[in-house]
């Protein structure tokens, strides 16, 4: 039996958008050229929008203006979907994958995204799914839903079938600032976070005061470990769905990968 086939992780932390944008186009680069193996990006971002291909600019609330005083930064993507939020207490990953090597299908590979965030869901004992969209457009909504509400968000682009852009789990974040956009375009239907539907679960056995997140004092003293255990449960299911073993980029190793070319934003 051969050796496992593996995926890098690596954690960027918190990120700038534009930042994180152009290290990513620098990886996608790379991996089309054969020089770095499959992997998985997870950072969070600054308080930021951005437009997928298909973005109409109604569904912005407010002026780039207003945003921009807000503390909001706006951003054009080259990824599909429409518009869409990041922020603290969000997991985005940003899997950086040749498909060629795992499935030439696009539906595939976002139907493969959402059942990774599912699984990770599901480790927290939240009933999350796919979700139905009127016939009259389309066979599912992408991204996780859990009742009415999306949990986690997809958007992707592929360049010679490698991968690059990917999801957005709502783990702690404030979900206010998604009042500022139509999310994805559909303005019939809400948001969620994990926080906020811990946090329901328990009140319905035991009522908790409220806090900034929704989650009262739990919230606030348990969000770091939180999102730490969100981010153990998606590595571990993204190797299982995409059948990698996931072993973690230490410092040496991407500076060895990157070294003096290492991205920036510009």
């Amino acid at each position: 039996m051969g050796e496992p086939i593996t995926c890098g992780v690596v954690e960027w932390g918190e990120q700038p958008y534009a930042r994180a944008y152009a290290w990513q186009q620098e990886l996608a680069a790379r991996r089309k050229a054969g020089e770095l193996p499959d992997l998985l990006v997870l950072c969070a971002h600054p308080h930021v929008i951005t437009l997928g291909r298909n973005a109409r600019r109604e569904n912005l609330r407010l002026s780039e203006a207003m945003l921009a005083a807000r503390g909001v930064e706006l951003h054009p993507t080259d990824r599909g979907g429409d518009v869409t939020y990041h922020g603290p207490g969000q997991l985005v990953g940003y899997p950086i994958l040749d498909l060629s090597e795992h499935r030439k299908d696009v539906v595939w590979y976002v139907r493969a995204l959402e059942e990774v965030l599912i699984r990770t869901a599901r480790d927290f004992s939240v009933e999350a799914a796919r979700k139905a969209a009127p016939a009259s457009k389309r066979q599912l909504y992408t991204g996780v839903w859990v009742g009415e509400e999306k949990l986690a968000a997809i958007g992707v682009h592929l360049s010679r079938w490698v991968t690059s852009h990917g999801f957005a789990f709502n783990v702690t974040t404030d979900l206010s600032y998604f009042d500022l956009i139509v999310p994805c375009g559909i303005a019939d239907k809400g948001v969620t976070s994990l926080a906020r539907l811990l946090h329901n679960a328990r009140s319905a056995q035991r009522p908790l005061p409220p806090g900034p997140t929704g989650g009262g004092p739990w919230a606030e003293q348990q969000e770091g470990e939180l999102t730490e255990k969100a981010k153990a449960a998606v590595v571990k299911h993204f190797g299982q769905v995409f059948s990698r073993e996931m072993r973690a980029v230490d410092a040496d190793t991407w500076e060895a990968w990157v070294g003096a070319h290492a991205p920036t934003a510009s």
